[in-house]
């Protein structure tokens, strides 16, 4: 009877510390989504690079279309893509895989140790954006980043809608009216937490 209560104990302590260890399956996803913000950010990059291109074309032509402005719209969306990535990546590591608590004093956090960039731009404390606690502030995180990419699609989307009639600017308000209610109120849910 001892005998086989003993073995069932053990039986589950090792299902159990075999469930655990399947959370480092999460770091696929932290440098799956840290490749990909590297890819967005050096994508975004190329899309500086091809308006500052595209405005001294205009110049010597000396047309401007409104082309540079579009590509510059395009790379914001492009970090803004990557800064989800980048935030989503950190959020998972250190929700499944550090063992760093929260509340840890700046002067403690290992992560701020070395954390120059050549000597320059020394963190004295985490950001609060690096401060995730749960998987719901994590998502909510996320989401805000993800309404702002959003909203600078339909920014970049509005430069091509056609104004023909008074239909077509009341649209064009109401949806203008929209993007902004939605920021006020995302901002006034931040700030509650």
């Amino acid at each position: 009877m001892t005998h086989s209560i003993f073995v069932l104990f053990l039986v589950e302590l090792l299902n159990q510390q075999a469930i655990f260890d399947f959370r480092f399956l999460a770091l696929f996803a932290v440098a799956g989504s840290l490749a990909g913000s590297l890819l967005c950010f050096l994508n975004g990059c190329i899309y500086i690079v091809d308006a500052y291109r595209v405005y001294w074309s205009s110049c010597v032509k000396g047309v401007h279309s409104g082309q540079m402005v579009l590509r510059l719209v395009e790379a914001i969306d492009v970090y803004l893509a990557g800064t989800v990535m980048l935030i989503f990546g950190m959020g998972l590591y250190g929700l499944f895989i550090s063992n760093v608590p929260h509340d840890v004093h700046p002067s403690d956090d290992r992560a701020l140790k070395g954390s120059s960039f050549f000597g320059m731009f020394a963190l004295k404390e985490r950001p609060k954006w690096m401060k995730i606690s749960s998987l719901d502030e994590l998502k909510t995180k996320v989401g805000h980043v993800i309404v702002m990419i959003l909203l600078v699609k339909m920014f970049e989307r509005s430069k091509m809608v056609t104004i023909a009639t008074g239909m077509d600017l009341l649209s064009y308000s109401v949806c203008i009216f929209l993007s902004s209610a939605s920021l006020y109120i995302l901002h006034n849910l931040h700030k509650q937490e």
